[in-house]
């Protein structure tokens, strides 16, 4: 089978907690269910030019995973505040896009913990649990704090960073699944340690600004991944390339080959042909371990 588009980030659904979660690979209106091509020999092949994600104008390169120049240099979603929120402007009405800005930053956010590569802290909206934690590849996660706006969130993560991580080391994701923790456990010895800082932001937003949540259950994600890599090597991919190898597994926005890794979301826009065939691998040298 073959099929060919824009390449865009994997569509991921986990159907209840602690499910393996199902992985969609779309290209332009089509998607291609990846869990049934685990074992099967797949291709990617990349033509020259990128669509830009906002405008659809045709690109020589992306920029902020998608973007044609231009759109990058003028669209508030590519600012920096995107990956610092605390940076957020839309309050002092500098924002590039204010409609944008009151629909994406001026909404509620959460703030989480996840277990990625160790304990990790991060902000998502509520609509974006739990895929925000599956594109992570997070084995556990659970929400700490709502807040009312992206820029709260980010003050609140800043507070959390000083005392964990706010990165996943995706090599490290990738050669293994973390280790399950007590995450509730893990919550409340943070919620202590930020508490001081938790109680400036309320003094300036005011007390609903920042809500620390009931104890939510830990949620529990696992991964359609039948081999490890025992070494992780990014696979080059872009303008008219090709890369191939027999599907182990999917974690992330990670495919992982018998012949490396690739993050597809870093070349969103591309246009890209799939193929899939059943030539199967039982194993490779280069991986390790089995789920299933």
């Amino acid at each position: 089978m073959s099929t060919r588009g824009y390449l865009e980030k994997m569509r991921v659904v986990q159907r209840e907690d602690g499910a393996v979660v199902d992985y969609y690979l779309r290209l332009s209106a089509a998607e291609v269910h990846l869990n049934s091509h685990l074992g099967d020999l797949v291709t990617l092949q990349s033509r020259p030019g990128i669509s830009c994600a906002h405008c659809g104008e045709m690109s020589p390169r992306s920029y902020a995973q998608g973007y044609c120049y231009e759109c990058f240099r003028t669209l508030a979603r590519c600012d920096l505040c995107i990956v610092s929120p605390e940076r957020c402007h839309f309050a002092a009405g500098t924002c590039r896009e204010p409609d944008w800005g009151e629909s994406f930053c001026n909404q509620p956010h959460v703030v989480y913990l996840a277990n990625s590569s160790g304990i990790k802290v991060g902000i998502t909206r509520p609509d974006q649990i739990p895929t925000r934690w599956i594109d992570q590849g997070a084995v556990q996660a659970t929400p700490v704090v709502n807040v009312a706006t992206r820029q709260q969130a980010g003050f609140v993560e800043v507070a959390f960073k000083a005392h964990t991580s706010d990165r996943t080391q995706w090599q490290r994701m990738l050669q293994a699944d973390d280790p399950h923790v007590d995450m509730q456990r893990t919550r409340r010895d943070l919620l202590a340690q930020v508490e001081p800082a938790l109680a400036q932001i309320r003094s300036r937003f005011g007390d609903a600004a920042v809500e620390v949540t009931d104890a939510v259950p830990t949620r529990v994600i696992r991964y359609p991944i039948r081999q490890y890599p025992t070494q992780v090597a990014a696979l080059p991919f872009g303008n008219d390339q090709t890369i191939s190898g027999h599907l182990f597994g999917i974690k992330g926005q990670y495919l992982i080959l018998d012949t490396g890794v690739i993050n597809l979301r870093k070349y969103s826009g591309c246009d890209v042909e799939f193929s899939a065939s059943r030539s199967r691998a039982r194993s490779s040298p280069g991986l390790q371990g089995s789920l299933f």
